[in-house]
């Protein structure tokens, strides 16, 4: 008994030292992956080696943001068990699609279409990226289980556009909705009390009211109106057989039913197939067997791309991505103590000749918003050029930042202006009383505090409003000045109204339609850069930390990105609001969070 009880310790202890052999070896062995690919960075990137006669995979799938992001440990979900999407970057997105255009090596583009979750603008640059792709001669196909609007969207420029004959293409239009909570915050005693300039500014409204407003609604039928028409126009420019009216008559008679054959008369797809075929159909495009078929991402074929890693060039463009809502001392979004450093470093670098400033952006602090104007006032006075590119948003403080460019490019379904100021102030007045407690204060100056506990006092709203006013005149009076406008017109066309980018070019709030590209290439020629004599260098400068590379090395039970609320949840959404509402600055430049989607 004796014996095999030592026999078992003895098994144990060896079975826990093999155990610990092996976890070594695995940690040695990632360490060095991870150490050769920090190592790779700090040389200026790795390279991928492509095989001759390949297709350039686009997997369109998943949350699609503007540039990579540091990864994040999610605790939650790993004790859950449950693996969180890393999200995908438009700019490498962007960079891989024209690396495989180039590449002599890379035949074709397959799409994968899998629901992505990006606003509309995102979804035009990657669809122009495909048009472009394709003008290398190269064929596109693309396939899908059942295919969304934002799927279509970019897929319809496919030479070829597959359906499974059990999937369902949803058209519904383009639209959003917006939560009110006010009988919420009334039931449980908070009150909150909006200073405003602007009849169109509406991002305070469901704090304050249970319906949207008159000309909230207006702003945005026209608004949606306008970005859903230039939808229509460009499915139809990708596909011969639809025209610009084709969209909405799907909508209307609810295709999203219609059996897949119906689907295939009506000239939405070309074929019916299930996803086993199409391998064999790509394969036949490089003259391949299906399951010989070597596919590469746009993120692997980035890796062998100059653009956007110039930082040991002598003449170099900059672009600065500034993402986000803009606050102060923020981990996430614009923080201003981040930002203004990093364009002042820019300005007096007397290697950057140019700066895109690539900005993202509903708005957000008026205050950090005044601070990163200032420091793009001061890169200005050196003599370089400052263009702006503008992403899915660029409005209210977004646009605060962006006015005084040299030149402003936005995409065709940018959202921008909401020229305006609010200030937002909640008060728990209610809610203490329905808790039983008697707040009780003494001061020197009684009356001249605003307090969670007490109603503002209409004296006190006066002065907040005298505020109020002023930030908004700074505001006009800074857009009049970078944009060369009348002030006076400039109040006609601000009031807090957000416009599309076609709309804003007519009202010289932007100067051009186009690319981050178009962006880089203006600034260049601005500077008197040559072509081949200057490089693009990308700010933030991106580094992948320990966690991103480990799931680089495939490790995907670690989570590197917290999951960000998905799509239209209400319980999501007013979880979010209510934080937010909370967190940020009572003084805002921002516009409306419109949580736009294919319907």
């Amino acid at each position: 008994m004796l014996k095999k009880f030592f026999l078992n310790l003895l098994s144990s202890f060896i079975g826990a030292w093999i155990a610990l052999v092996l976890f070594c070896v695995v940690a040695v062995v990632v360490a060095i992956g991870v150490a050769v690919r920090l190592g790779a960075s700090d040389e200026g990137g790795r390279s991928t080696k492509v095989d001759s006669d390949s297709v350039l995979l686009l997997d369109l799938s998943g949350t699609i943001i503007e540039t990579p992001e540091t990864g994040q440990i999610d605790f939650a979900s790993l004790v859950m068990g449950s693996g969180v999407e890393s999200p995908t970057a438009l700019n490498v997105l962007i960079d891989g699609i024209r690396e495989g255009k180039e590449s002599d090596k890379i035949k074709a583009m397959y799409i994968k279409c899998g629901h992505p979750s990006a606003s509309p603008a995102t979804l035009n640059a990657i669809r122009q990226a495909v048009a472009d792709f394709k003008k290398s001669g190269k064929k596109v196909y693309a396939y899908a289980d059942a295919m969304t609007m934002g799927d279509y969207f970019v897929a319809a420029q496919a030479d070829s556009l597959f359906l499974n004959p059990g999937g369902a293409l949803e058209i519904s239009g383009l639209g959003g909705t917006s939560l009110f909570f006010k009988d919420f915050l009334d039931k449980v005693g908070i009150k909150m009390t909006l200073v405003k300039v602007g009849t169109f500014k509406s991002a305070a409204e469901p704090y304050i009211s249970n319906e949207m407003s008159a000309p909230a609604r207006a702003q945005l039928d026209t608004l949606y109106g306008n970005m859903w028409r230039y939808i229509g126009e460009a499915v139809a420019e990708g596909r011969s057989s639809l025209n610009d009216s084709s969209l909405n008559k799907a909508a209307d008679e609810f295709i999203v039913f219609k059996p897949t054959s119906e689907v295939l008369k009506q000239g939405f797809v070309d074929r019916l197939a299930y996803e086993r075929q199409i391998d064999d159909i790509v394969g036949r495009i490089v003259g391949k067997d299906g399951e010989d078929v070597v596919y590469y991402t746009p993120e692997e074929l980035s890796d062998n791309s100059d653009w956007g890693k110039a930082y040991g060039s002598k003449a170099k463009v900059a672009v600065l991505y500034a993402t986000g809502e803009i606050a102060e001392h923020s981990k996430s979004g614009i923080d201003c103590y981040r930002l203004v450093p990093q364009i002042t470093d820019l300005a007096d670098d007397d290697e950057v000749k140019a700066l895109v400033l690539r900005v993202n952006s509903p708005g957000g602090s008026v205050f950090g918003s005044e601070q990163i104007g200032e420091a793009l006032d001061y890169f200005k006075s050196k003599g370089k050029p400052f263009v702006v590119s503008m992403g899915d948003y660029a409005a209210s403080g977004g646009y605060w930042i962006s006015c005084t460019a040299d030149c402003i490019y936005a995409d065709a379904l940018t959202i921008t202006g909401s020229i305006g100021i609010f200030g937002l102030f909640p008060s728990a007045e209610g809610l203490v009383k329905k808790l039983g407690i008697t707040p009780q204060t003494v001061s020197t100056n009684p009356g001249r505090n605003i307090s969670l506990f007490y109603n503002p006092t209409q004296e006190q709203l006066d002065v907040l409003q005298t505020y109020i006013d002023d930030g908004y005149s700074r505001f006009v009076k800074r857009v009049a000045k970078g944009r060369k406008i009348d002030e006076a017109r400039v109040r006609q066309i601000a009031e807090g109204r957000v416009y599309d980018a076609a709309q804003a070019i007519k009202l010289k709030l932007v100067d051009k339609l186009g690319s981050l590209d178009d962006a880089v290439a203006y600034a260049a020629s601005a500077a008197g850069l040559k072509d081949d004599k200057y490089g693009v260098a990308v700010y933030p400068k991106y580094k992948p930390d320990f966690l991103d590379i480990l799931k680089a090395q495939g490790l995907d039970q670690l989570n590197m990105e917290i999951a960000r609320i998905a799509g239209e949840n209400p319980e999501g959404i007013l979880i979010r609001e209510t934080s937010r509402m909370l967190r940020q600055s009572p003084w805002q430049a921002r516009m409306a969070p419109l949580y736009i989607r294919f319907n």
